[in-house]
């Protein structure tokens, strides 16, 4: 990611950010999913976004499985919406909380089913509309998409600071990810990949 950001706008920021992301994993996906998850990440860069439910004056973020319940029971329309809700909470929870998943009962496997689930069911039900291929292409890559968002948090973390690349090396340390590896290489805590093989 370049040390110095030049963008206009937050989308401008995640375009740039996905683009490098996706070319450096070499994820091929079409534009305009790749314009999708720029959308994605936009939006959910407010935190009300995510947390949708207020429960004794906390905001909370609604379960998958009530998302799920409800979206079974409704009508079309609403049922595209709820399942598109489902799909977006399940891939930005998935990659860019990838780590603190490790550590609860519902782990990262359980967004990524969700998530690939709501994703080939609105595939299904907008069959007739252009984001049919979309949402069939965040269902086929979703693993991928995951990836290319704990990367784009891992380096946005290790950019805060001393604190942000400590929680990235202990990420790595758990899990000898080579793509956390290449984060801390590039932000200068680790050596470069030559000098660690020696």
């Amino acid at each position: 990611m370049s040390q110095l950001v030049l963008a206009g706008s937050l989308k401008d920021f995640f375009r740039m950010v996905v683009g490098e992301v996706v070319k450096r994993q070499k994820v091929s996906i079409e534009e305009v999913t790749e314009f999708y998850v720029v959308n994605l990440l936009s939006d959910y860069a407010q935190a009300e976004k995510l947390f949708s439910q207020e429960i004794e004056g906390k905001r909370e973020a609604e379960p998958l499985a009530m998302l799920y319940h409800r979206a079974l029971q409704q009508e079309r329309d609403e049922k595209i919406r709820t399942l598109r809700r489902l799909g977006d909470v399940s891939l930005y929870t998935a990659g860019y909380f990838n780590g603190s998943l490790r550590d609860r009962a519902v782990g990262s496997d359980y967004y990524v089913q969700m998530g690939r689930n709501a994703y080939s069911a609105l595939a299904d039900l907008s069959s007739s509309s252009s984001f049919s291929g979309v949402y069939q292409e965040l269902c086929l890559k979703f693993g991928s998409l995951v990836e290319v968002l704990e990367e784009i948090s891992a380096r946005g973390m290790a950019a805060t600071g001393p604190q942000g690349q400590l929680q990235v090396f202990e990420a790595w340390s758990r899990t000898g990810s080579d793509r956390l590896q290449q984060v801390l290489i590039d932000s200068g805590v680790l050596p470069a990949k030559k000098l660690l093989a020696n």
